[in-house]
């Protein structure tokens, strides 16, 4: 029997008897420096899993400047692919003296039917791999399945209910026995909500009487979720909310209420507590404080494994705070229902994990006097400066006149830019459309989106030219689909995040969806009936893919880890074998939506 390493994926696929059945058919080959291990169109008889030295993957068929398109090292497997089809597509040639275990062919076939898990890892899709790929990375403090897999119906309370006469004073003695912060108020409008500090303010600010009917003083407006969402998505809808709880509703019954200080001490690790800072700041100062930590919670959640979207709900729930509460500490109150600052691009669509720049605007109501908004947006731009937005290249910010007007203005603007069809009209009203409010009356930014959708909905020639952009930069892969290997890397933003978030924009403008997250947008577009489920998991799987490796090289130039390099270019030489897997399935996913695109808004023509 073969001691062979067996707890990576895939054989983490297969139970006890699986593995003792690979270490008990597996035998040890040895291949001297150049040999070929596995030669273009030849019959796949084992399953290589490299114990020690490096295979290259090579296509006979290219230069041979260019022919490696792969590099295997210890721990990688190679040849199942080649069983699966009949032959191999490409050929394998040891760089090194290596050390292979060879799986043979019989063995291997027995395994895929015994263990669908095992036989999907070869053939699955996209998102699947993905999943796996996040699994083997979680490491350490709170585990994936603890924290990202962890639901409601795991940390919320019983709800304690009273009726919507129930005195103050009755409701303070039902708290205090029920050790609670909050009751449940049942009354004809709903149920609704008092918490101790409601009943203190009540009593000791407003003056009322012990006997005042609790639902005078109640909260209808509630913000719920289900006992099956993730406890993560609780505690990204506190934060958006700025709610310290959140009820929990089934079948239109309220059954129970999670707090945040119960979701905090459910993630007991230090860095979830920034969104408790962030609330709690009471000076420039200390958001300044709480916001430069954000950096560390990115670090967090990518260590711990947590699915990017939710990490992605969470930082942008929680840059829309620190915003708003500097928007709260440096504009007059009496400007705010009559003002609202919008965030847009990847801020806009809550896609910016890290602060990278600003990308915001400012909406103002048509008959607002602000004699000295200038010098105030100049204040907030500085101001969010410290709090650790740099200043946008393009100078898209509040304190650009530009990008400050009145809803008339705004509109103005739209029909200039839809008029124009010029590439910086088109690129300014990609930017509006995923605009986002953070402070002020999010009503007067609705005008403006109204307006823009109005105008370019039903635009079959502004949407070709607004598509047409999506096909703008090409895609790295070669022309027999395999990987392009340039030594400065491929770009991973121009070649397919880029085409995946503008295309789903361009078709969320014409299908009228308001939400600006590409993932929201991709929801939408299954749900309107303009994208097939699947291919809309694997986008958004895509998505999350480039995003997540561009973050983890991003986190390394912080570190000091990879200077003089640029964050969008990767090194494919320098991933994973399973890394490189999922990235030319991924560029194969936008290139297929890239043929979608040119089809839907008949760009083969223009």
């Amino acid at each position: 029997m073969v001691d062979v390493e067996l707890s990576q994926p895939p054989f983490s696929l297969l139970d006890e008897e699986g593995r003792e059945r690979i270490r008990s058919g597996v035998d040890l080959a040895y291949f001297d420096r150049d040999e070929i291990i596995l030669e273009t169109g030849q019959p796949g008889e084992f399953v290589f899993l490299i114990h020690k030295g490096e295979v290259a993957e090579l296509d006979p068929t290219l230069p041979a400047s260019s022919a490696r398109i792969g590099l295997y090292t210890a721990g990688d497997l190679f040849g199942a692919i080649s069983i699966l089809n009949g032959k191999s597509r490409y050929r394998f040639q040891a760089e090194q003296e290596t050390l292979c275990y060879l799986l043979p062919k019989a063995l291997f076939q027995q395994l895929c039917r015994k263990y669908p898990d095992f036989n999907d890892f070869f053939r699955q899709t996209l998102a699947h791999k993905a999943r796996l790929l996040t699994e083997k990375r979680a490491e350490g403090g709170v585990t994936m399945a603890g924290f990202m897999l962890a639901k409601v119906i795991e940390c919320m309370r019983a709800p304690l209910m009273v009726e919507a006469t129930t005195q103050i004073h009755q409701a303070v003695h039902t708290l205090n026995d029920s050790h609670a912060d909050s009751l449940l108020v049942k009354s004809q409008e709903g149920v609704g909500m008092v918490t101790k500090t409601d009943l203190l303010n009540a009593l000791v600010v407003k003056g009322l009487a012990q006997s005042t009917a609790v639902k005078d003083i109640a909260h209808f407006e509630l913000v719920s979720v289900t006992p099956q969402q993730y406890l993560f998505e609780a505690l990204v809808a506190m934060t958006r909310h700025k709610v310290a709880r959140v009820t929990v509703v089934e079948d239109k019954e309220v059954t129970g209420v999670v707090e945040l200080t119960d979701v905090l001490s459910y993630f007991s690790s230090r860095s979830y507590v920034i969104s408790l800072q962030v609330e709690q700041a009471d000076s420039l100062q200390a958001l300044t404080e709480a916001s430069r930590r954000t950096p560390e919670l990115v670090k967090a959640l990518m260590a711990q494994g947590v699915k990017l979207r939710f990490a992605m709900d969470l930082l942008a729930a929680l840059n829309g705070r620190i915003m708003n509460k500097a928007w709260g500490f440096l504009i007059d109150e009496r400007y705010h229902r009559d003002s609202c600052m919008m965030v847009m691009g990847s801020e806009g669509r809550g896609e910016q994990i890290l602060k990278t720049d600003q990308d915001n605007g400012l909406i103002l109501a048509d008959d607002l006097e602000w004699p000295d908004v200038g010098e105030q947006m100049q204040a907030l731009t500085d101001t969010l400066v410290e709090l650790g937005y740099p200043p946008c290249p393009g100078n898209i910010m509040v304190c650009n006149p530009e990008w400050v007007g009145t809803v008339t203005q705004w509109k103005h603007n739209i029909a200039h830019w839809v008029a124009a069809r010029d590439g910086e009209s088109l690129m300014k009203l990609a930017i509006l459309l995923d605009s986002h409010a953070v402070a002020g009356n999010a009503e007067l930014l609705e005008q403006v989106r109204d307006e823009l959708f109005e105008r370019c909905a039903r635009d079959e020639i502004l949407l070709s030219y607004f598509a047409r952009t999506a096909l703008r930069f090409s895609t790295p892969l070669t022309l027999f689909g395999s990987l392009k290997k340039p030594q400065h890397g491929i770009d991973i933003k121009k070649g397919g995040i880029f085409t995946i978030v503008h295309g789903v924009r361009t078709m969320a403008l014409e299908r009228r969806i308001k939400a600006t997250s590409t993932f929201e947008r991709l929801d939408a577009l299954v749900e309107d009936g303009r994208l097939k489920k699947r291919f809309a998991e694997d986008l958004g799987e895509a998505l999350a893919l480039f995003t997540e490796i561009r973050l983890r090289q991003q986190l390394a130039q912080m570190e000091g880890e990879a200077e003089g390099r640029q964050p969008d270019r990767v090194v494919v030489q320098e991933l994973s074998s399973l890394e490189r897997d999922l990235l030319r399935e991924a560029l194969h996913i936008v290139k297929d939506f890239k043929q979608r695109l040119s089809h839907r808004y008949h760009l083969e023509y223009s």
